[in-house]
């Protein structure tokens, strides 16, 4: 499975929990601005037991965006080090979008996320029933806005990527399926249309 790498901009945004990211194929770090001084023990504590697979960053220097240029130049080295990763920044500063868009044209995959919890593969790790899955994927065509795929074919791949390909064609196939049957969507002819909520 990927590693799924965690960068938590830790001057915007204090998770209550990590517990969620305290599995094998997720590396965490946590970028500490150079003035912040105090961290919860329940937050160390949490970050303790992962072991090497989570990690402080603190910052070198003050100034604007001194941490958002600390994340980049990280996954910078992460991406280049191990190309298939897929990296979740956690932050509420939009400035690193156009960062995003960047590293998603050249192929590198990452997203934003407001909280650990918004992790797709956090989302769907917890999905073990139809419905909850199907939520997954109803939440996630949402978030695609006009990029929604528009083929069967793209559909499922793109269904295959949100569970990180731990769902096989036959499942797939039975989730488009109900997504029709609820009139979430519509085929004809292999083309995809959307009715989402």
């Amino acid at each position: 499975m990927r590693t799924n790498y965690v960068l938590v901009d830790y001057e915007s945004i204090q998770p209550a929990t990590m517990a969620v990211v305290d599995r094998e194929h997720f590396k965490t770090l946590v970028f500490i601005g150079a003035n912040q001084t105090k961290v919860p023990t329940e937050f160390a504590d949490a970050l303790q037991r992962m072991g090497p697979r989570a990690e402080y960053v603190r910052i070198s220097g003050n100034g604007p965006n001194a941490l958002d240029f600390h994340i980049a130049f990280y996954i910078g080295q992460l991406a280049a080090a191990d190309p298939k990763a897929y990296f979740h920044i956690v932050s509420n500063d939009t400035g690193f979008d156009p960062l995003l868009r960047h590293l998603k044209a050249r192929k590198v995959l990452a997203d934003r996320v407001k909280s650990i919890e918004e992790i797709p593969l956090v989302k769907t790790n917890g999905a073990t029933s139809k419905e909850a899955k199907l939520a997954c994927i109803i939440t996630r065509l949402q978030q695609m806005k006009t990029a929604k795929p528009r083929t069967v074919k793209t559909l499922g791949t793109t269904i295959s990527a949100l569970f990180q390909k731990q769902i096989d064609d036959k499942e797939i196939e039975s989730l488009i399926k109900a997504l029709e049957k609820r009139a979430e969507i519509s085929i004809e002819d292999n083309k995809v249309s959307y009715s989402l909520p």
